[in-house]
């Protein structure tokens, strides 16, 4: 009875060793995928981290317009957290930069170095830090 049992283990041994060659299905739980590749949520995760490597230094951890380098322009960076912009406008900030909208000259634009998917999550996640329009 273990003989048997030990071969039939040792039979299923290489279709075990050949699923794992692979790889997983995308979305699928063995991927790891944490968020729905096109939903609300994932947008907000992906603008965050667009947040993290292009606005922080200016615009501050909190978005506040306290960032390191904030006190070297006058005027300061925005605060993005009180913004009363709407998302048409924040986009074609982020896209144009400051001076090309009346606004802060330190504002560089970002449209040649971002894609229109980091753009647009990138405004989704301002959206939702944003206190002043809830």
């Amino acid at each position: 009875m273990r003989w048997g049992c030990l071969v039939a283990l040792l039979a299923c041994l290489p279709l075990q060793l050949a699923a794992a060659d692979q790889p997983p299905a995308p979305g699928s739980q063995a991927m790891g995928a944490l968020l729905p590749r096109d939903g609300a949520d994932a947008a907000v995760f992906r603008g965050g981290l667009v947040f993290g490597n292009y606005c922080i230094t200016c615009h501050g951890m909190n978005a506040d317009g306290n960032g390191r380098a904030a006190r070297l322009y006058n005027p300061r960076p925005a605060n993005l957290r009180q913004s009363d912009k709407n998302d048409a406008y924040m986009l074609m900030m982020i896209r144009r930069g400051g001076q090309a909208m009346g606004r802060s000259e330190f504002m560089p634009p970002w449209g040649a170095e971002l894609t229109e998917e980091q753009m647009s999550d990138l405004t989704v996640y301002l959206r939702s830090i944003n206190s002043a329009r809830r």
